[in-house]
């Protein structure tokens, strides 16, 4: 398949971008990346995405796809090799379930944490520790939550190993506690050092430099 007919609309920070990128490179389907500048949003985004207007856009032969786990599961569907679902309905449903749970319950709280300030900085990062440990659980011994090979939750949650570090060091909070959780941080380590999946991160230094600057502008606002 031509590179030509599958492009990935997306931003060299966004986690969700990244989602999409390790999903590609693990099913070995060549793709046309297209860097978005999110502060002047390209004519291309404004058309293949109307309602939301956020990256990352799978366009697949001019149709897009929005949203990162929907384009996850539309990869899934179209094209059969290297499979990131297992083939039993429950085990598909557990996957389905804990990459859920992370854009439902992990992300928001560790966001919260990373810009509250105080006593409620505090709370929220206990929520945050709390969900984090709820996730922890859904591995259940196994090396990868897909088993022995990485799978869908593992791709949904699997960066929050390098965003979460950042956003301790940056907001000064405690949240991935390798003492209470030292299955899950055992788990980042492999997902991060994964060969397919490390060549996709961004430069940490940069990455760091970037969220740093994000987090100046989130808590100068909420001043």
């Amino acid at each position: 398949m031509s590179a030509d007919s599958v492009k990935l609309l997306g931003y060299w920070a966004s986690p969700f971008a990244l989602r999409v990128k390790w999903t590609l490179k693990l099913k070995e389907i060549e793709y046309q990346y297209v860097e978005e500048d999110l502060a002047n949003k390209s004519p291309l985004l404004l058309q293949y995405n109307p309602v939301h207007k956020k990256i990352p856009v799978l366009v697949h032969d001019g149709k897009p796809v929005a949203e990162s786990l929907i384009i996850l599961e539309y990869i899934e569907e179209t094209w059969k090799q290297n499979p990131i679902l297992p083939e039993d309905p429950y085990e598909r449903a557990q996957a389905r379930f804990w990459a859920k749970f992370v854009d439902e319950k992990c992300v928001p709280s560790i966001m919260s944490a990373f810009t509250k300030k105080g006593e409620e900085k505090e709370k929220v990062a206990k929520e945050a520790r709390e969900n984090l440990k709820i996730l922890e659980s859904g591995l259940g011994g196994k090396q990868f939550f897909g088993g022995e090979s990485i799978g869908f939750a593992d791709i949904a949650a699997g960066w929050i190993g390098l965003w979460t570090r950042m956003v301790e060091e940056i907001a000064e909070v405690n949240l991935i506690d390798t003492e209470t959780m030292p299955l899950l941080n055992a788990w980042f380590g492999r997902v991060l050092e994964f060969p397919i999946l490390k060549e996709c991160l961004p430069p940490q230094d940069i990455l760091l430099e970037h969220i740093r600057g994000f987090h100046k502008i989130l808590t100068a606002a909420s001043s």
